[in-house]
């Protein structure tokens, strides 16, 4: 049984930075990828960043990219998603999911977080 558990997610003030944690149990990121994806309120989810460490490719949507990075642990069981330079817009549920390539759609992630808050304050 495969389960995503995130954490980190909370309330900062524009400009400022949050860390999110997507740690995994029943596989790991160094063979199946890892994407995150956000939700704000009255708005369709959608796609933030994804990367494969086995295949070797990572994607940011263009709203996040040079603030936003995905990394992971040296055993790849905890991915991250440092976000720096925090807007307001960027207020949402952000979900990790797993899956067999990295890729901007949901479809392809077979496994789901729970969602964590993050609010930005301007």
């Amino acid at each position: 049984q495969v389960q995503l558990v995130e954490s980190g997610g909370g309330l900062v003030q524009a400009g400022g930075s949050l860390r999110l944690s997507c740690t995994a149990s029943g596989r790991t990121f160094s063979t199946y990828a890892v994407g995150w994806f956000r939700q704000a309120p009255g708005k369709e989810r959608e796609f933030v960043a994804a990367r494969s460490w086995n295949i070797g490719t990572t994607y940011y949507t263009d709203s996040v990219k040079g603030r936003f990075t995905v990394s992971g642990d040296n055993d790849k069981k905890t991915v991250y998603l440092q976000m720096n330079s925090l807007k307001p817009e960027d207020t949402a549920v952000y979900y990790c999911a797993s899956g067999p390539l990295a890729t901007t759609h949901f479809a392809p992630y077979d496994y789901w977080g729970q969602g964590t808050q993050v609010t930005v304050s301007s």
